[in-house]
């Protein structure tokens, strides 16, 4: 056994307190001889599974505990100044009910004694302390509760004042926040970057919180020889075992007594009826072929939660969507977990769940993102609100913001910090950017590093930090249901953002079957915003039109859709919009559903290359070739064009002879791009085509050598189709009911000026009119209005006011619903009895036009105390004395809203009061008083990607935003976004151009600039040379 075991350590699991990632702790601990490790974080278990698994696969033996904050009270009192002091105990799990019993504390700690930090006091000591061990450099009161498996923790630090005739056993701790001494100074930079450090953790730079060796600790205790005898006798003490990485479904109960695989066959062959599909021996065959997999494998539960999760949805009316392989199911299709046939589409079942795959399937499911925590409400409602919680997952410190952490910390400029995290190129998904690759792919970024010493020291120390813990928040859509309270699986707490929801601190590593985690299946919930458009249009269209639309079983060959997307007509579609997609779709001219499907395939780094040579092939269909005869059954639908990873799979299947399992392996292999994997893939295909197919080597080398440059890019099929669906309903939605579905897509993307000048843009190219709000038109959110004969218009809804909250429009629109629109001014001031329309509330619907039929803006807000005054004395009437004036037959005694004359607002006045409050100008633009100089002009903003780096133009437009930032030499520039008529720039303005031409940047001014094109990481971006006024 070791001499000594650390007891006390920390990994970046503390959150910023603390350097070690799990990997590198275990690696040290085996370095220095030690034979069993404590992982013992502040307050949490963030990362006890991972700890678990990682000291396995080094032959360490996993010691599982927690660094605890003790309320000094109890945990439920929060008193300021008070109560923010605690004290710390170390509890170690000593065997699976000790572990069990740490998650409770944690867990309670958290949803419980929350106060600054998660505090246990000695009431939920005294509850849950069975098969714990405690140390404590504070005895207090903990040997009455854990008796001799409570020690006296001692450092060197405290060597001098110990008693050695204390009859409390001791034992050495030594507090490990980093591995090697020469790391303090990065501790302390994080203790920097999380701003406000615990005081009483013990980070004294006096004290050395390295991993020291057994040596060391020998040397330090060779008086109290017990107190390293006592680590290793406590780690010989620690022994748990975790049962990892197997499926743990709900509990999922069925009426009637039925077993799961009876119920799941029910509800399979009913959808028969529900599809129209007739029970042909195909279908039939195919069907018993997946339920026998999917019992044999046990995961009938799994498929009947989802198909009731489904089946809730259509009930409530909330528009859902699967997505990924388990499209290829006709099990899921006719459960009605899908809603497209995979016999359709040649999709197969084998890329979703075939019988060599160990782990449990994967469903995803997207909601409408408005009505998505109603689907969680229902699970926990459902499956008891303590068998319900989202996934927590980390935030880490990644490349940029490692930089811009660290700068701030080691008092740096921020403009510093920015102009190196800037000249970090943004990663792709699954392949996050780190600073050493930068370094690699930026060679300005390496030049500074090399010739700036400021910028050396900065990304030396973010190199230390980068892919740290920074912080817990929520999973975007995992969801974990248990069938016994969540807390026997995984410690819990409140997200970090207040919004009181209850998440694992186990990670989807740590949970998921999949990934050897506890065994909790991981179901995604995702809310999408395109399905929430498409609902609400369905619902408008049915409100506004009478037409009930069954978005699932639209027409697939719309001529009308296909055209829409052949003119490049697809601004506010989903995944089809875009400039470089547009043309794409512009110049194939997609005619089926399987165009759109391979197009959301191709258009992505890698495939996108193809993509020229699956339109020549759709065009012209004499080009269409394949390597082989064999493929056409495989390519023949993508015209010869590798387009799916599906392809490759089939391919390996088919013509190689790989089992289903051993397609699964050649998926992952091609994924990750490992040369090793692939070397020996190749060899493994090669052979396969030759003894398989009967092919000769030479032909089996060049069907590989075809397919290789694709194989890592290659995209899911069904995915693919699950997608492309959405977009061809988005894209259907838009060419037949183009005014109700813009105004559906304005109102999903409230908030985002930016986005609403984009569509409000598209809205005027369809000569579809936007106007601004009306009290008697407006709901709270973009409306259509409709006025027969005339066109349909959109209107800006209340709530998109500024300052103008739900409340008060609520009011206006239930007034206007129950007795009409508003005759007058005084009616409406009449009829609106509500105390939010105050002074604020009323200048705003003035300003933005909302009032305009009664009167011009500028007279009434001159008169805004008048009305305010007539406002409040209708108020304080007698609720009765309405229907008394109603009854008198002379109503000129009454009191009579009279306006004074004031000047008229310019239209200047009108455009800034409505950029103001809609964050748009909508009765005009200040550019268009110079329409005439702007056509003089050759380039507009929305053709200056066209020209080349460095290129000269002159630009003219109205000053947006104006940014100032200080250059290395301190010296004052500014960037500045420029917007014309057709669209937006960034425009750089170095110190001394803006020293020469500052009067002219003030936000609102309109301008014209002459200067050169510039390119970087695919941005347009203008620098400015000389400026001056239209």
């Amino acid at each position: 056994m070791s001499k000594f075991i650390h007891l006390h350590t920390h990994s970046h699991y503390s959150l910023l307190e603390a350097l070690p990632k799990i990997p590198d702790l275990v690696k040290k601990a085996s370095l220095s001889g030690m034979n069993a490790l404590a992982l013992t974080d502040s307050g949490n278990l963030y990362g006890a599974i991972e700890f678990y698994k990682e000291c396995l696969e080094q032959e360490i033996k996993p010691i599982i505990g927690v660094d605890f904050y003790v309320a000094l009270r109890s945990r439920n009192d929060k008193e300021a100044r008070v109560d923010n002091e605690r004290s710390r105990l170390v509890l170690l799990a000593e065997n699976n009910l000790g572990y069990r019993n740490l998650l409770k504390l944690v867990t309670d700690s958290y949803l419980e004694g929350f106060y600054y930090k998660p505090r246990i006091d000695r009431e939920l000591l005294e509850k849950y302390s069975e098969g714990l061990i405690a140390i404590s450099k504070e005895p207090k009161w903990y040997g009455e509760i854990f008796g001799d498996r409570f020690y006296l923790g001692v450092g060197p630090e405290n060597l001098p004042n110990l008693d050695k005739k204390s009859e409390d056993k001791i034992v050495a701790v030594y507090n490990t926040h980093y591995l090697e001494p020469t790391d303090r100074p990065i501790l302390d930079t994080l203790i920097s970057i999380q701003g406000h450090p615990d005081r009483n953790s013990a980070f004294d730079k006096q004290i050395d919180l390295s991993f020291v060796s057994q040596e060391q600790a020998k040397e330090d205790f060779k008086n109290f020889p017990e107190a390293i005898e006592n680590t290793v006798k406590i780690a010989e003490r620690c022994n748990i075992e975790l049962e990892l990485g197997k499926w743990i479904f709900p509990n999922y109960v069925v009426a009637g007594g039925q077993s799961h695989d009876e119920e799941l066959r029910a509800q399979v062959y009913s959808g028969f009826k529900r599809r129209n599909l007739v029970e042909n021996p195909e279908i039939v065959e195919r069907v018993e072929y997946e339920l026998g997999i999917i019992k044999g494998k046990g995961f009938s539960p799994y498929f009947l939660v989802v198909s009731d999760l489904l089946k809730y949805a259509r009930e409530q009316g909330i528009l859902a969507n699967i997505r990924g392989s388990v499209m290829g199911s006709i099990v899921t299709y006719l459960s009605g977990i899908t809603n497209v046939n995979p016999l359709e589409y040649n999709l197969r079942f084998e890329r979703f769940l075939n019988p060599d795959r160990p782990s449990a399937p994967d469903i995803d499911m997207d909601f409408a993102d408005t009505r998505r925590d109603e689907m969680i409400d229902y699970v926990k409602t459902k499956y008891g609100v303590n068998h319900v919680a989202q996934i927590g997952t980390f935030g880490t410190m990644m490349a940029r913001g490692a930089v811009r952490d660290v700068t701030r910390a080691l008092g740096f400029s921020y403009a510093l910090g920015d102009k190196i995290a800037k000249l970090i190129p943004l990663g792709a998904q699954g392949f996050p950017m780190t600073i050493d690759r930068a370094m690699k792919e930026n060679p300005e970024l390496q030049k500074l590093y090399e010739e700036d010493s400021e910028t050396k020291i900065i990304i030396d120390m973010a190199k230390k930090i980068e892919g740290n813990a920074r912080h817990i928040s929520v999973h975007a859509a995992g969801v974990v249901i248990a069938p016994r309270p969540l807390v026997e699986y995984t410690p819990l707490q409140y997200d970090t953002k207040g919004e009181r929801k209850i998440i694992t601190q186990y990670d989807m590593y740590s949970i998921a079957d999949e990934y050897g985690g506890v065994g909790l299946l991981k179901f995604d919930f995702l809310g999408l915003r395109n399905l929430s458009i498409i609902a609400d249009t369905v619902e408008r269209i049915n409100k506004i039109e009478g037409v009930k639309i069954d978005i699932e079983n639209i027409a697939l060959n719309d001529k009308k859709t296909f055209d829409l997307l052949a003119r490049g007509e697809t601004e506010g579609t989903f995944q089809l919009n875009g400039n470089a997609m547009t043309k794409f779709l512009m110049e194939l001219k997609p005619s089926a559903i399987h165009d759109i499907h391979a197009m959301v395939a191709l258009y992505r780094p890698g495939p996108m290359q193809f993509i020229p040579l699956f339109i020549e092939r759709k065009h012209n269909p004499s080009l269409v070739t394949y390597p082989d005869p064999a493929l056409k059954p495989i390519l023949e639908r993508t015209y010869g064009v590798l387009v799916y990873q599906d392809d490759l799979l089939m391919i390996a299947h088919d013509i190689a002879g790989y089992s289903w399992g051993e397609v699964d392996k050649f998926r992952k292999a091609v994924g990750k791009k490992i040369p090793a994997e692939m070397a020996a893939q190749k060899e493994k295909f090669i052979k396969g085509c030759m003894e398989h197919s009967g092919w000769q080597e030479p032909k089996a080398q060049a069907l590989w050598d075809w397919i290789e440059p694709f194989a890592a890019y290659g995209f899911n099929k069904a995915h693919s189709v699950s997608y492309g669906h959405v977009a061809y309903q988005t894209a259907w939605l838009k060419a037949n009911f183009p005014a109700i579905y813009m105004s559906a897509v304005l109102t999903a993307e409230s908030g985002d000026v930016e986005k609403i000048g984009v569509m409000i843009k598209e809205c005027k190219r369809m000569d579809i009119d936007v106007l601004p709000p009306s009290i008697n038109e407006s709901f709270s959110q973009f409306t259509v209005v409709n006025n027969p004969p005339n066109p349909y218009k959109i209107r800006f809804g209340l709530t998109t006011i500024k300052n103008f909250g739900q409340g008060i429009s609520s009011t206006i629109t239930a007034e206007r619903k129950l007795n009409g629109k508003f005759q007058s001014l005084s009616d409406f001031l009449d009829r609106v009895k509500d105390k939010n329309l105050n002074k604020k509330s009323l200048e705003s619907l003035i300003k933005c036009g909302a009032l305009d039929e009664f009167g011009e803006r500028g007279r009434l807000l001159f008169n805004i105390d008048n009305l305010l005054e007539y406002h409040r004395e209708r108020m304080r009437a007698p609720q009765n004395q309405d229907s008394l004036f109603g009854l008198m037959s002379d109503t000129s005694t009454l009191p009579v809203l009279r306006l004074l004359d004031a000047p008229i607002a310019t239209q200047k006045d009108k455009l800034l009061w409505e950029k103001e409050l809609l964050g748009l100008y909508i009765s005009g633009h200040p550019l268009e008083a110079y329409k005439d100089k702007l056509r003089t002009l050759q380039i507009n903003i929305e053709k200056l990607p066209d020209l080349r780096e460095g290129d000269t133009a002159v630009i003219a437009g109205i000053v947006e935003e104006v940014r100032d930032v200080l250059t290395k030499g301190n010296e004052r520039m500014v960037f500045m976004r420029l917007a014309d008529l057709s669209g937006m720039i960034e425009v750089a303005i170095f110190p001394r151009i803006l020293n020469e031409f500052r009067s002219f940047i003030q936000p609102e001014a309109c301008i014209a600039i002459k200067g050169k094109v510039s390119k970087r990481k695919g941005e347009t971006s203008f620098i400015a040379e000389k400026i001056k006024a239209l």
